[in-house]
């Protein structure tokens, strides 16, 4: 069984909570849902998580969530490493601890914050790796050379990636796109991002270009009476979902030679490492992804500075 499979079947046990942290925990999805609006994997997430406490917590004796303390929050993230999980996600799991301690504070269930002093690991902060701008141009490329049939599917693909390279949105703001969203215009994007937060993401000739190819010539043939106002739709004209998307691009990075393969977030990474090599300043690169923390950015700096520093060494007689 996967680490992945493990957690689900150790956070996500429910039934067994005793019944006045059952009902906590029911108000605790209404409130990531609807007040926080949560996507749904973001709300299961936090509430396996959630549930993996007051389970642990439930063994222990507790039966009611006023009863939870600091002790019973650092025992339940040693047995984490115990069991092997990796840093971050004992990292992931303290954070959600955090922010469930805090929610029970502010709505009155508890008197005081006993997750605030909750310390965790350092997660290890990796990116997975990006293309090269050829690399780059060479996918769009192979998406081409699968167009040439003018089959509405390969004029949709070349949309999308160039959309997603150009902007750098993630594969769940790319399928949420509306025909309404794109304002050629002035060639941007409205992009309702984690939390429903709403963000203006420009794009280039290219991306205008395939898109509105896409919209006059390749949407049309696909479209049917419950597409809706969906920018981009699957083989049986509805909003296509973000596995479809995911197969897509590893397929078609697969066809470009000595590419790494990544996936629509990878594509992601590659744009912004690509912003910050072009000189887009770190606060600009944070509003174009909608990152909340300009900490999260900074990341790419990384990829940029190690790839100054191999070139460097390539280059330079004295390196």
């Amino acid at each position: 069984m996967t680490e992945q499979a493990e957690e689900v079947d150790e956070s996500g046990a429910t039934d067994a909570l005793p019944e006045a942290m059952a009902g906590v925990l029911a108000a605790y999805d209404r409130h990531l849902a609807i007040e926080r609006d949560l996507t749904p994997h973001t709300v299961r997430a936090y509430l396996a998580d959630v549930a993996g406490l007051l389970d642990h917590a439930a063994r222990l004796g507790d039966t009611d969530v006023t009863q939870l303390d600091l002790r019973t929050l650092r025992s339940w993230l040693a047995k984490q490493q115990t069991m092997g999980r990796s840093r971050t996600t004992i990292a992931r799991r303290a954070t959600a601890a955090r922010v469930f301690t805090a929610w029970l504070t502010r709505t009155g269930r508890i008197p005081t914050d006993v997750g605030a002093s909750l310390g965790s690991p350092k997660a290890h902060k990796s990116l997975p790796p990006v293309l090269r701008a050829d690399e780059a141009a060479d996918l769009i490329r192979a998406a081409t050379e699968h167009a040439d049939d003018g089959s509405p599917t390969g004029l949709r693909d070349i949309a999308m990636l160039e959309l997603l390279y150009a902007t750098g949105i993630r594969v769940g703001e790319l399928v949420g796109l509306d025909v309404d969203d794109v304002d050629r215009e002035r060639n941007v994007i409205r992009v309702f991002g984690k939390g429903r937060k709403e963000r203006t993401v420009p794009f280039g000739r290219p991306a205008a270009r395939a898109v509105d190819f896409w919209v006059r010539h390749g949407r049309p043939p696909l479209a049917v009476e419950g597409s809706g106002a969906a920018l981009f739709l699957g083989t049986r004209g509805k909003r296509i979902d973000q596995r479809a998307v995911r197969t897509m691009v590893h397929r078609r990075i697969a066809e470009v030679p000595g590419a790494p393969d990544i996936g629509p977030h990878g594509l992601r990474h590659t744009a912004a490492t690509h912003l910050l090599e072009g000189g887009a300043d770190l606060r600009s690169v944070q509003e174009l992804l909608g990152h909340a923390s300009l900490a999260t950015t900074q990341l790419y700096t990384h990829v940029t500075t190690d790839r100054l520093r191999r070139a460097y060494q390539q280059a330079h007689p004295r390196a």
